[in-house]
């Protein structure tokens, strides 16, 4: 599996026919939407995409659209391990709207999904084999049934049993198929949205402050702190690793 998603959407009604019959918005209509979720960012044009190929876009790049009573939003910014905790100026936005959530990350098996319904929270989850179940709130949605009743084991592995009943990317496609009407990865299904066809504007965003950027770079010297001196290891004739000189 290689799905990545990181999606937001403010929803009026039923969420796969709003997308089913979706035109390509106006983009100036789009950055409103932009700056209001990143406000204060310094917003500029992107490439456009579409739902298909964008759920997952570069860091500072945000898609977005507005389709009949639908905001869809991609931003890796949404990604969160506790999505129950989305900044309280995005839950504002969609005030009045059910809010839905989602994200998942192939390399690390993650999956997150959150929904709020008249401005409460309905129901998050967020898990991974390394991270456990970090986050359960309310109760499972019926597509979630199957997989915490053990239908959908996961194979066991050379190095033991997988560390949770499922495969948080499995539950992730059909989280994904059920609250926004399509998959990335897996067998289509007649009803549903061709994702292809839901055209997206793209933005770069970024923080006028410039702490968003300084962030990743402060958390890497850090870490660099923390690191000891360099060093190298070098194959023995018996096969056993020995510490080598840095000059040889």
């Amino acid at each position: 599996m290689g799905a990545k998603t990181a999606l937001l959407a403010f929803v009026e009604g039923d969420i796969r026919s709003a997308l089913r019959g979706a035109t390509r918005s106006e983009r100036v209509e789009a950055e409103v939407l932009v700056r209001q979720i990143h406000p204060g960012c310094a917003v500029t044009p992107a490439d456009d995409g579409t739902l298909l190929d964008d759920t997952y876009p570069p860091d500072d790049i945000t898609y977005a659209t507005r389709v009949g009573g639908v905001e869809l939003y991609c931003d890796r910014r949404f990604m969160l391990d506790r999505p129950s905790e989305l900044p309280a100026h995005l839950r504002q936005a969609g005030a009045g709207r059910r809010i839905v959530l989602h994200g998942m990350h192939s390399v690390v098996d993650w999956l997150g999904f959150a929904v709020w319904v008249d401005g409460v929270l309905e129901r998050s989850l967020s898990l991974s084999p390394d991270g456990g179940i970090r986050e359960n709130i309310g109760e499972p949605y019926d597509f979630e049934l199957p997989y915490w009743a053990g239908e959908h084991p996961v194979e066991v592995l050379p190095g033991g049993p997988y560390p949770l009943p499922f495969h948080p990317l499995e539950l992730g496609e059909e989280a994904l198929r059920a609250l926004f009407g399509f998959v990335i990865e897996g067998r289509p299904d007649p009803t549903d949205i061709d994702a292809e066809a839901v055209y997206l504007h793209g933005f770069q965003v970024t923080d006028a402050s410039g702490e968003e950027q300084a962030a990743p770079a402060a958390q890497l010297a850090a870490a660099l702190r923390t690191m000891g001196p360099p060093r190298r290891l070098r194959m023995g004739s018996d096969g056993t690793l020995r510490e080598a000189d840095l000059g040889e």
